[in-house]
């Protein structure tokens, strides 16, 4: 538990101190967000804030995470054990998609436009990461012969029924990756939102994998064990990545100093997606995201709708975007939908809590 602290703590004052030196010299370079054209007037005024403030979410992370197993192995190791394959693993994918997003938005202000990457290259840098990630989550078995990924489908625990070959696993961590970082991008669209739902999906995911700790089959095996591997490790990821999003959100909420861009929110969402199939919660954290999965629904109905019809489903997609087109204010938008978020999150552990319970007896 202290690790969890630990690293939480560490993750939140990085990224609050990292993140207005980011807007300084981000500022100087001139590396400011173009807005489109077609979106809502007032984000006019917006153009030119500094962008690429997800750096500052990815070296808390990750600097919160390695101070956590510091600290423990100093006072005794009586922590986590150090960095565990599962843990490194979901570091990994994050960085590696943050590294995706980094490169889509200095082409972004390089060229001076809206889009940085065109969509092969996007795809391809999103393919190379989960390949990696995919071949590498299926080994490194510990003494239980867990590895941090299972190649079954999982809600809360493993569904035994849906087992993917190797190779058809790698295709469905790729569809469960690039969907969970395109949610992310899809509701980074007004100040403090896409930050804000993260670190509550994070928080709720530190809930989860402590609660596996306590019940891990490897320490009291019993129906309602869990089997995942790494368990509190995965806990000491999501409370450094809660901490770096609440501490970049005291300069991300609105009126926004700098934005996270696609750098912070592909890196967010593959610690979404990582969490999700090292804990085994696939179909859970559907849940859990729920307002990034209404986002992504949104971007994806207003095309089939205008293809099919040539008329528009919403004013303008993602879904948020829609309400500010209908009069509300931005920060209406921002706090309604963090409310949603939080019942969301709720409404998950809920779900995680009663199939336990019930197994338990």
């Amino acid at each position: 538990m202290i690790s969890i602290l630990i690293a939480a703590a560490a993750g939140l004052l990085v990224s609050i101190l990292l993140t207005p030196y980011l807007i300084r010299v981000f500022s100087r370079q001139g590396f400011g967000q173009e807005i489109r054209e077609e979106g809502p007037q007032g984000h006019k005024s917006k153009r030119g804030t500094p962008t690429m403030g997800g750096v500052a979410i990815i070296i808390a992370m990750v600097v919160g995470y390695f101070v956590a197993h510091l600290i423990s192995s100093l006072s005794g190791g009586n922590g986590t054990g150090g960095p565990s394959a599962s843990g490194l693993l979901v570091l990994f994918l994050a960085v590696g998609l943050g590294l995706v997003g980094f490169l889509d938005d200095f082409i972004k202000i390089r060229k001076q436009r809206n889009l940085g990457l065109n969509k092969t290259a996007k795809l391809v840098g999103q393919l190379v990461v989960t390949i990696v990630f995919a071949v590498l989550a299926l080994r490194f078995p510990n003494g239980e012969g867990l590895t941090p990924a299972s190649e079954s489908l999982s809600y809360v625990r493993d569904l035994a029924l849906i087992t993917f070959p190797s190779v058809f696993f790698v295709i469905f961590c790729y569809i469960v990756i690039s969907g969970w970082s395109n949610a992310v991008n899809f509701t980074d669209g007004l100040d403090g939102l896409a930050g804000g739902t993260a670190a509550m999906v994070l928080a709720t995911y530190v809930v989860i994998a402590f609660w596996q700790t306590r019940l891990s089959c490897a320490v009291t095996p019993q129906a309602a064990c869990y089997d995942v591997r790494d368990p509190l490790d995965l806990a000491v990821v999501a409370a450094a990545a809660t901490g770096a999003c609440v501490g970049f959100l005291w300069w991300n909420a609105a009126p926004a100093k700098i934005f996270m861009g696609d750098t912070g929110s592909l890196a967010l969402g593959g610690l979404v997606a990582g969490l999700s199939m090292t804990t085994r919660t696939e179909l859970l954290a559907i849940v859990i995201g729920g307002l990034f999965m209404v986002e992504m629904i949104s971007v994806v109905a207003q095309i089939a709708v205008f293809r099919t019809t040539r008329r528009r489903l919403f004013r303008m997609a993602p879904f948020h975007h829609h309400f500010e087109l209908a009069g509300w204010a931005e920060t209406t938008v921002i706090i309604r939908f963090w409310l949603l978020s939080a019942v969301c999150c709720m409404f998950g552990l809920g779900l995680f809590y009663s199939e336990q319970l019930g197994l338990g007896g």
